[in-house]
């Protein structure tokens, strides 16, 4: 499971890279990409980094880092679609979003689940 998540966090950043292309060439394009880059590809490197959690508090404060940045990453692709940033054909945004929101379910169960085992 641990493989096919990162994999998955490494897919869906290399999805957010290929909206530069789409969003570059605004300034408030460039700027929110900005934004959605870092978000987007801290996530991955939260999620790997807390698989060397010291604890299971740790662990719990890592996922929640990952959590934190899937939500943020969440809003400015909300934004995109909101100001009409993308002209044309939005199947990379459809698709981009909906992994989002998959990967926040997914974490918050992990944290919800690990916080249950932790009052235990």
């Amino acid at each position: 499971m641990r493989n096919e998540m990162s994999d998955r966090f490494l897919g869906w950043a290399a999805e957010i890279i290929k909206l530069s292309n789409l969003l570059n060439s605004t300034y408030e394009g460039r700027h929110i990409f900005g934004q959605l880059f870092r978000s987007g590809s801290s996530c991955g490197a939260n999620y790997a980094e807390s698989h060397a959690a010291q604890s299971t508090k740790d662990f719990i404060h890592k996922r929640e880092l990952v959590l934190k940045e899937l939500r943020e990453s969440l809003f400015w692709l909300q934004l995109i679609v909101k100001a009409n940033l993308i002209d044309g054909d939005n199947s990379l945004m459809i698709s981009i979003k909906k992994e989002n929101e998959e990967l926040i379910k997914i974490i918050a169960k992990s944290v919800s689940t690990t916080k249950k085992k932790l009052t235990k």
